[in-house]
């Protein structure tokens, strides 16, 4: 190793890798967590899936899901395991707004916005109305068996 100004002493250098800067995530890999944030969905028994692109129409995100949860306690589930997944596919926390209640609980990536609702409050918000040109509905396991 090098000698510093000092006689005697080495600077220090660390093997823990050096933070890199975040890369531009392609349409593609967004497609991708949104498809498998949907699938988580689905899995767990979310109901009235509905997929929005966003591209090219907002710049809050490039994809939005909307569904609905049975209860407030199935939207509260639904949402804690969704961050989770959030969290395990990115690295990175996601945004969660509106746990306490249950009613409508906002998941924000950045790049995906999930909107999950009690039935009642979903159609009184009826945000499917304001998206609807460019909404796909996902078909449920149960009408596909």
């Amino acid at each position: 190793m090098g000698k510093s100004s000092k006689e005697g002493t080495e600077p220090l250098t660390s093997s823990a890798p050096r933070p890199q800067p975040a890369k531009q995530a392609s349409i593609e890999d967004i497609r991708s967590l949104a498809e498998a944030l949907a699938k988580a969905l689905e899995d767990d028994k979310a109901e009235d899936l509905l997929f929005i692109d966003l591209e090219g129409k907002s710049s809050l995100a490039d994809f939005m899901i909307i569904a609905s949860g049975r209860s407030g306690r199935h939207v509260a589930s639904l949402a804690d395991h969704l961050a989770q997944e959030v969290k395990k596919l990115t690295g990175r926390p996601a945004s969660v707004e509106g746990m306490p209640n249950a009613d409508w609980v906002l998941i924000d990536t950045g790049d995906v916005i999930v909107h999950l609702f009690r039935p009642e409050v979903r159609e009184f918000y009826n945000l499917e109305k304001i998206w609807a040109p460019n909404a796909v509905r996902v078909p449920s396991q149960a009408s596909q068996a």
